[in-house]
């Protein structure tokens, strides 16, 4: 795992507003000797968890066995002899937790079934860690057993105090116009459960370090509300109300030990940062307690129970990291990071016990990811296995960060991966567009459609163009009713800056993209048909005004459909005319450059029907590569599909873009 880091910056002010940068050099790049096959990229993780229990006494993990199924594992600490606790032939564990040191709750599923096919006796059970005494807890497939709840509820959280068997489940209340749910403690030894109190139209709850309710989300149409029971007078009271699409607000972050509250807020600033919310004055803290600049504060805080004391601070900014503030946690990371110095290691373990081992989830850009356990006091690392074994990270690219200027001077933030082996000059180009398109489309970390375009000499570039999540309100909201537009312009931006700073030979650049970036790829070969040579659309829009009609998809009806898309994509009477004019299918006469045309035939976001009206209205002589995949929706589930697609992705690039 000796993998060489680009530089990274990571900026993050706590209190003081006090700012750090961690920088790591460059080491050269070796050649590539030989085509690494397409199957190792879009192969299952080997590894998708790994959880230490409560009193450090054992490990849980999600691991595939020998017939691609993931099993629940328990590793003790003391041998390091694992043994499987629940495992299926024709089903997968998705998901665990653990409940207290002895017990665990789990859900399964098929993680590769096709759509149709059944999800293979998926459910929620709980069981010890020795295997026995194991209980179902919630049927997906309407169960008739006594005390087994039904497809309408799903687990929420454990209650995560002194060792309890209880556990939060929710039930879906409400309906498609508004959806709510009310909040259940299951216990998952007699399956017995009682209804906490809610506020009415609740969405979210939040628990203090008792597992108490403490503050519920709500959501009525368009209008969020945050609510808080006071411990004193057990009493519900409205911290706020507000417009969550058009106004800012506040959400909540987490509750302290102490009691505090904390929320994630703009507080007239372009990004998000917490704050503490005074809860005896009813108004936020003017000062932020942590800040990550540039960035929309993510992530999480780190606490002891026991000694009622904040731990660390974990964030996302161009790269995720802990900052800590418990000396002997600062020095952990400290060690680990210097013997594992070229990957981002994330530290978990039994926070409120006096176990010595850690669990190190180790990446990078080039590294997908291994698991270790750290010794703290001998300081030795014992491997607990790799999430990709069949990848070599000395094969891989590195991915950058850079923000770059768009015409009207915005700072677009943007992913640059130059193939390992070339010289980063006059390269073929892959402009990848995420979909959303209101996320955070890109994270540092290793993605197996970039390394693989990567690893067949393409540069890939990857724009967070305004619309996209997580760089502040100016970004964000910048891309309201920009489809084709702005956002477009984005994309075309950065795309002329890889060409001036010479990594992108001009004549031999592709766009591609699913969902919204499928869409991006029809609208950038219709309004820059000198610019690129090929697109390659996945589950892509097509016609924007489909996106309100079609009824039996998921999003009709919902609040998102009602308030949400006629604020950030368009009002189909007020934007008529503009909706009409930045849908690909009302300019496809117009696209004559060569295009894959991907669909999941059971897509329920973006209907086949997308793709069938724009081929149809394509002109005849536009090369068209026409794929459908049966069973598949918005995206591809089963491996051998992902290798077909990116296969034929591929072999199309390199008719497309060779050199003429």
């Amino acid at each position: 795992m000796k993998q060489v880091l680009t530089t990274m910056c990571r900026q993050l002010s706590v209190c003081a507003i006090i700012a750090f940068s961690l920088a790591v050099p460059v080491h050269a790049q070796t050649p590539v000797q030989e085509k690494i096959p397409v199957e190792n990229f879009f192969k299952t993780s080997h590894i998708e968890k790994v959880q230490m229990s409560p009193d450090g006494k054992s490990i849980g993990m999600l691991a595939l066995n020998n017939n691609d199924r993931f099993v629940l594992s328990i590793l003790d600490t003391a041998t390091l002899t694992p043994k499987v606790i629940a495992g299926y032939d024709k089903t997968d564990v998705v998901s665990f937790s653990w409940v207290s040191s002895q017990r665990l709750v789990f859900s399964i599923g098929d993680v590769r079934a096709l759509i149709g096919e059944g999800r293979g006796g998926s459910g929620t059970f709980a069981i010890n860690k020795d295997g026995t005494e194991i209980r179902q807890l919630i049927g997906r497939e309407g169960s008739e057993k006594i005390r087994v709840l039904n497809n309408l509820y799903e687990l929420h959280s454990t209650v995560g105090s002194n060792e309890e068997n209880d556990v939060y489940v929710t039930r879906e209340t409400g309906n498609r116009k508004n959806r709510s749910a009310a909040l259940f403690k299951l216990n998952t030894i007699t399956g017995q459960n009682e209804n906490i109190p809610a506020p009415v139209n609740s969405v979210g709850f939040m628990l203090d370090k008792s597992g108490q309710l403490r503050v519920a989300t709500t959501s009525l149409d368009n209008l969020t509300g945050v609510e808080y029971k006071d411990p004193k007078t057990q009493q519900w009271r409205n911290l706020i109300t507000f417009d969550n699409i058009k106004e800012d607000g506040f959400s909540p972050a987490f509750i302290a030990p102490d009691g505090q509250l904390y929320v994630r807020a703009h507080k007239g600033q372009d990004t998000t940062s917490i704050y503490r919310y005074d809860l005896e004055k009813n108004k936020i803290d003017d000062t932020p307690i942590v800040s990550t600049k540039g960035f929309d504060f993510s992530g999480g805080f780190i606490y002891n129970n026991k000694q009622n004391k904040l731990l660390g601070i974990s964030y996302e900014t161009d790269a995720a990291g802990v900052l800590w503030l418990d000396e002997k946690w600062k020095s952990y990371q400290a060690k680990i990071d210097k013997a594992l110095p070229n990957t981002v290691n994330s530290l978990s373990g039994s926070i409120n016990s006096d176990s010595d081992l850690i669990i190190v989830h180790s990446y990078s850009d080039v590294h997908p990811g291994s698991y270790l356990i750290y010794n703290t006091k001998t300081e030795q690392f014992t491997a607990i296995g790799d999430s990709r074994p069949e990848v070599d990270s000395k094969k891989m690219s590195y991915k950058d960060f850079v923000r770059i200027k768009a015409r009207d001077g915005l700072e677009i933030p943007t992913y640059v991966t130059i193939p390992r082996n070339s010289t980063g000059k006059n390269l073929p180009m892959v402009v990848m567009v995420h979909g959303g398109p209101y996320v955070r489309g890109v994270h540092w970390s290793w993605n197996p459609a970039t390394q693989f375009l990567a690893s067949r000499g393409y540069v890939v570039i990857e724009p967070e163009f305004r619309g996209s999540e997580g760089y502040g309100k100016a970004l964000n909201r910048g891309g309201w009713k920009q489809w084709g537009l702005a956002m477009q312009d984005d994309v075309t931006d950065v795309t002329k800056w890889a060409i001036e700073k010479g990594y992108a030979d001009p004549k031999r650049i592709c766009i591609a993209g699913a969902s919204y970036g499928g869409y991006a790829v029809l609208m950038g070969l219709i309004k820059e048909p000198d610019m690129y040579r090929c697109g390659i659309s996945w589950v892509g829009v097509t016609d924007i005004n489909l996106l309100y009609d079609v009824s039996w998809s998921d999003t009709a009806g919902t609040t998102w459909a009602r308030y949400g898309m006629p604020v950030l994509i368009g009002d189909q009477e007020k934007d008529a005319a503009q909706l009409k004019a930045t849908s690909p299918v009302e300019q496809a006469s117009r696209l004559t450059k060569p295009l894959i045309l991907a669909y999941g035939i059971e897509d329920r976001r973006v209907p086949l029907v997308h793709g069938e009206r724009f081929k149809k209205a394509l002109p005849a002589s536009t090369k068209v590569e026409w794929i459908t995949y049966t069973g598949e929706g918005h995206g591809w589930r089963q491996p051998q599909n992902n290798v077909d697609f990116w296969t034929r992705v591929e072999k199309f690039l390199e008719v497309n873009t060779a050199v003429k």
